[in-house]
């Protein structure tokens, strides 16, 4: 048995070992999401990452390898680095209630299509309509429109992740992030799992995480890669 902490080292594998093993596609011995769910992969031993990263970039244009500290091998002639992105893994420390004043809504498969155009908005690029599968999302609207998210990515038996955590920039400076992030905070706790995050270092939102009770555990890179 692998313990929490292992896992919180190597999230997206435990992810796709439990929760998410539905969506598995396994490159020698590299993990990664079925490319129009997410796009993200990990791996234990890094020489084995050439090979893994050639086979997906068959069926994904762009995606990522996930690690705290490891460096991925790459096959030059097929796959390119685009960035790294230099990350860190948030836990929940100790939970600092906040009064919800909100109208929050579990959100269902009719709001896919505009989960999807709320997060390409705010945060272009890799979010795919599927993504919506991984986990729960909860939302706030205004005059009849969604205009700010939570969602659920990655998990295990033991944690959940909170993402997708935007905000229109219409209504932005409202709070609404901060009160979404709390109650999905709750809502985890209440399957009795960890909630965690993962964040840009230097993001600004940081030390609004940090408020709610959340503390900076670990580095979680993020190799962004693109066939060539």
């Amino acid at each position: 048995m692998n313990n929490l902490e292992d896992k919180l080292k190597n999230p997206v594998w435990y992810s796709l070992n439990e929760t998410h093993k539905k969506f598995l596609l396994e490159f020698d011995g590299v993990q990664f999401y079925q490319p129009d769910v997410n796009r993200f992969g990990a791996f234990f031993d890094e020489t084995k990452t050439t090979k893994a990263l050639n086979e997906y970039s068959k069926i994904a244009d762009k995606f990522f390898l996930v690690s705290e500290n490891q460096i991925p091998v790459i096959d030059t002639n097929y796959v390119i680095l685009e960035k790294k992105i230099d990350g860190c893994q948030m836990v929940l420390e100790n939970l600092i209630d906040l009064e919800i004043t909100e109208n929050i809504v579990l959100l269902s498969e009719k709001y896919i299509d505009e989960i999807y155009d709320l997060i390409w908005l705010v945060m272009p690029g890799f979010y795919q309509k599927r993504g919506f599968e991984m986990g729960l999302y909860y939302g706030i609207f205004k005059e009849n429109k969604l205009i700010s998210i939570t969602g659920q990515r990655m998990q295990t038996d033991d944690f959940i992740e909170i993402s997708g955590v935007v905000t229109h920039p219409e209504y932005t400076k409202k709070g609404y992030a901060k009160q979404l992030v709390a109650y999905t905070t709750k809502q985890i706790l209440k399957e009795n799992k960890l909630p965690i995050l993962h964040t840009n270092k230097g993001n600004p939102a940081i030390g609004l995480y940090e408020k709610l009770g959340y503390k900076i555990t670990r580095d979680m890179n993020w190799w962004l890669f693109c066939k060539k």
